[in-house]
C-alpha cells in the first residue's frame, strides 16, 4: 500500500492537567474512507479541530506525506488540502448558492476598481460541480442556500472542497440531522469523492451508516483509540458494543436478566 497522506503519530493533546487526547495513532490513504466512531465526548472535535489546524498536539507528530508538518492556522491546513464540512455544511442561508460556493474566492469581472462580482461565471461554476456529485436538483445558482435541504448543503459544502482542491475531506456528523433520503444523498457523495481519489476522515455515531462507506474504522473512547480495523473484521453488533463500552455495556445486560430473573 501507498504511503499514507495523512497520518497521526502518537498524538496526545491536554489542556491544563485534562488530557483530551491519549496516544492517537491513525493513517489515512488516498481513496479511503476512514471511520472514526465516538459517543458525545469521546474526543471527536477535538481530534477535528487538530486536524484542521485549529489546535496544536501537545506532543506527537502529524505527518503528510510522510513528513511531519504543523498547521498553524486553519488557513494552512486548508492550504496544505485538508478541508472541513460541518454539521450543517458551513454555508450561508441568506447567500445565494453561486456567492456561498465562493465566499473568499469570488471570481470577478472588470478592471482595478471597477472589477463586480461575476456572479454567471460563479453561478455556472457552482451548479456543475454539484451536479457532477449527482444532485441534479440544483440547477439555478441564484437560488438561496437556505432554501435547500440539509442533504443538499452538505453536497454543496462537500462539491465546494473538492473543487478547491481538497485532498483530505473531514465530515464532521454529516448524516446527524437529515432525514434517511437526505442521508443517502450524503452517504453517495461520499463513495464518489472516495472514488475521486480523495482520503475521507467520516466523523459519526450512526454505524449504519458508517458501514455504507467505509474501509478503515477506529472506535474513540474517552481520548483513546479503543479499536482500529478494516471492513468486515467486526459486525453491526460489535461495533456498537465498543462504542457503548464493551464489557460495561454486557454487565448491564446481565444485570437486567438478573433482575428480571428474580
Amino acid at each position: 500500500m501507498a504511503a499514507p497522506i495523512l497520518a497521526l503519530r502518537g498524538i496526545n493533546k491536554s489542556f491544563g492537567p485534562i488530557e483530551v487526547l491519549n496516544d492517537i495513532n491513525l493513517s489515512l490513504h488516498a481513496g479511503e474512507v476512514l471511520c472514526l466512531l465516538g459517543d458525545n465526548g469521546a474526543g471527536k472535535s477535538t481530534l477535528i479541530k487538530l486536524l484542521s489546524g485549529v489546535y496544536k498536539p501537545t506532543s506527537g507528530t502529524v505527518e503528510m506525506d510522510g513528513q511531519p508538518t504543523a498547521f498553524a492556522t486553519p488557513r494552512e491546513a486548508s492550504d496544505r488540502g485538508i478541508a472541513t464540512v460541518h454539521q450543517f455544511g458551513g454555508t450561508f442561508p441568506l447567500m445565494s448558492i453561486g456567492r456561498s460556493f465562493f465566499v473568499g474566492v469570488e471570481p470577478t469581472k472588470g478592471w482595478g476598481p471597477f472589477r463586480v462580482f461575476d456572479r454567471k461565471t460563479a453561478n455556472a461554476i457552482a451548479v456543475k460541480a454539484v451536479q457532477d456529485f449527482g444532485i441534479t436538483r440544483i440547477d439555478d445558482g441564484d437560488r438561496l442556500v437556505g432554501g435547500l435541504s440539509g442533504g443538499e448543503r452538505q453536497s454543496l459544502a462537500i462539491a465546494r472542497a473538492v473543487h478547491f482542491g481538497a485532498r483530505v475531506l473531514i465530515l464532521d456528523e454529516p448524516t446527524a440531522a437529515l432525514g434517511v433520503k437526505q442521508a443517502a444523498h450524503v452517504l453517495r457523495i461520499v463513495n464518489e469523492a472516495k472514488r475521486r481519489g480523495l482520503a475521507v476522515i467520516f466523523i459519526t455515531h450512526q454505524v449504519m451508516h458508517a458501514m455504507a462507506v467505509g474501509d478503515h474504522f477506529a472506535v474513540l473512547i474517552r481520548g483513546s483509540i479503543a479499536a482500529d480495523f478494516r471492513k468486515g473484521e467486526k459486525s453491526r453488533e460489535e461495533i456498537t458494543d465498543l462504542m457503548a463500552g464493551g464489557e460495561t455495556m454486557a454487565d448491564l445486560e446481565a444485570q437486567v436478566e438478573g433482575q428480571m430473573g428474580a
